[in-house]
């Protein structure tokens, strides 16, 4: 009998005991092993940061979860709203922490637009931006950096980013995922909680965090998980609609940024399957039939995964040390 052929049921889960596992595994890592109360999430309005709370509520206790709304100057108006309905919806409490100040105070803004100058000199009060890579279909070679700006008429202006630039821009803004990890350890310390990660799959295999930002956590519930199957997660413990309908976003740049425009250059169905593909060693052209893609492009995917791999395994990496030390409480 012949293998049965690749579909999108590779990605179905069992929602209710996958469920089950992790709220299992919550339970052990937080009250057992950290030997903690309960659990702090960082809550964007996202699906990720959402399916993790109702995670985190469902294995210790909406009493013992708290969720936090850390907003800024180019955030999204919805962000904090959808936030505050997930919050609700789970019975969890919940702090507002603007960040905008700290940020400012800490030359966020003004070191990304100094940044920004260096190739669009005009750039200044009033104006919009983000940073973009071309997608998958129009690839020609190697991927190059863009900054899409907005001026203050609305007029849009697309200029090739330097790499100086391009990590000028990255390294200011990557103040903002410190801040907010700085301000959820705060209050995991004064309550004597754990602070949950909310990376999916996607975003832990490919490097898609900031180290010592969004990067950082005590523990990470859905790092296992696929965006696809997160999704799935979410239907299951009844996040709200509005954050389910909602497109993943970087929420970071003042003109709206989806992940993959920023990063991915594929949707997150598409990449999804294409991962699992080579995680799974799964021909290209067997992936491609179900992704609705080429065969070549699959290829250039799966290079691409590998090649995000390598770019980012530092950024998973500890700190490294001159001896071998042993290890501290075991």
């Amino acid at each position: 009998m012949s293998p049965p052929k690749f579909s999108h049921k590779a990605l179905e889960l069992d929602a209710a005991r996958s469920c089950s596992e992790i709220e299992a595994a919550i339970r052990d890592q937080v009250t057992q092993k950290l030997r903690l109360r309960g659990a702090v999430v960082g809550l964007s309005g996202g699906i990720d940061s959402s399916v993790v709370a109702a995670l985190c509520a469902r294995a210790l206790g909406p009493d013992r979860v708290l969720g936090i709304f850390m907003p800024e100057a180019d955030s999204s108006g919805e962000t904090t709203g959808l936030g505050r309905s997930v919050a609700k919806s789970l019975g969890i409490e919940s702090v507002l922490e603007d960040i905008s100040g700290v940020l400012e105070a800490a030359g966020c803004y003004q070191r990304r637009d100094d940044a920004i100058r260096s190739v669009l000199p005009e750039y200044g009060t009033g104006y919009k931006s983000k940073i973009v890579l071309p997608g998958l279909s129009e690839r020609r070679g190697y991927a190059v950096n863009w900054l899409v700006a907005e001026d203050p008429r609305g007029k849009e202006i697309r200029v090739r980013l330097t790499g100086e630039a391009y990590l000028g821009i990255v390294a200011a803004t990557n103040f903002k995922q410190r801040t907010r990890k700085m301000l959820e350890y705060y209050h995991a310390d004064r309550k004597h909680y754990a602070v949950a990660g909310t990376p999916n799959r996607l975003e832990y295999d490919q490097g898609f965090f900031v180290k010592n930002g969004d990067g950082a956590a005590d523990f990470k519930p859905i790092a296992h998980l696929y965006k696809t199957q997160v999704y799935q997660l979410a239907e299951y413990v009844g996040i709200p609609a509005d954050v389910r309908s909602r497109p993943p976003t970087t929420d970071t740049y003042s003109l709206p940024q989806s992940q993959d425009e920023f990063y991915f250059s594929l949707p997150h169905g598409q990449l999804d399957l294409c991962l699992y593909g080579w995680n799974h060693r799964i021909p290209a052209a067997d992936v491609a039939a179900v992704a609705d893609l080429t065969e070549p492009q699959v290829e250039w995917v799966y290079r691409d995964i590998e090649a995000k791999r390598r770019a980012t395994r530092y950024l998973h990496s500890k700190p490294l040390l001159i001896e071998d030390m042993p290890e501290v409480g075991v």
